[in-house]
């Protein structure tokens, strides 16, 4: 879909802060973080919604969230992850994508930066 942001962010029209990529998946970092750390997780096919992906798409998304996920807790402190995904008016980007939302359960945010944050939890 040529006016999907996430579309244009995979094929490189637009900058983020990318985590990690692999042919099937892309994780990059919120824009506007409800938590340090906050990731997305997107499947690379435009998918509109959670109820049509396929369930090889499904696995592609937690594989890549199952690996992320506990690593960001680790390497940001948190103590618990929420992983979550939006559907219909709630839905922002009209492309699906699964939330990583490290939880702190002090605070929902420090003052680093989103800059300071991904220098942190990007892939090595």
């Amino acid at each position: 879909m040529n006016d999907c942001i996430f579309c244009k962010i995979i094929h490189g029209e637009i900058p983020s802060k990318k985590v990690f990529e692999n042919d099937k998946v892309i994780a990059i970092m919120d824009v506007n973080p409800k938590v340090d750390g906050h990731t997305l997780v997107i499947p690379k096919k435009h998918v509109t919604d959670f109820t049509e992906l396929s369930n090889e798409d499904v696995v592609d998304i937690y594989e890549v969230a199952k690996s992320l996920g506990p690593n960001i807790m680790k390497k940001l402190g948190a103590r618990a992850l929420t992983c979550g995904i939006n559907y219909g008016d709630s839905q922002a980007v009209k492309h699906v994508h699964l939330h990583l939302l490290p939880d702190y359960t002090i605070k929902e945010k420090t003052e680093r930066s989103n800059d300071e944050i991904y220098d942190i939890i990007k892939e090595d």
